[in-house]
């Protein structure tokens, strides 16, 4: 059994690094570095993915259905990667434990930051 074989089937949660992956490839095809770049804008420049991860992540991903890669290339480096059903799926799911999350957070009064040791 592979690390990702419980996500392959949309089961939550994700990591962070195949959250913010199929994120960045919810909106289509991109390669390896287009995808480091979208993973550092959409998190605001605060969160950036190196090559050992992004790379490892991708194959294990593949591995497991999540994404799949493209067989067209604009060049002999770049490989272009897209979501499957079964990632697209994963996604919404992981998507909908955080809209839930957050909404028990903002119940809770949570709505700014919170500091250690300040209750």
């Amino acid at each position: 059994m592979t690390r990702f074989s419980l996500k392959a089937r949309g089961e939550v949660p994700l990591t962070p690094a195949v959250f913010h992956i199929l994120l960045a490839l919810s909106d289509g095809r991109k390669h390896g570095y287009a995808i480091m770049k979208q993973v550092e804008a959409d998190g605001g420049g605060s969160l950036r993915m190196g090559p050992g991860t992004l790379y490892g992540s991708l194959q294990r991903m593949t591995a497991a259905g999540l994404i799949r890669e493209l067989e067209e290339m604009d060049n002999e480096r770049r490989r272009y990667y897209c979501l499957t059903g079964v990632g697209e799926r994963a996604l919404e799911a992981e998507l909908a434990r955080l809209r839930q999350a957050l909404a028990s957070a903002k119940k809770k009064g949570l709505s700014a930051p919170v500091r250690v040791g300040s209750r």
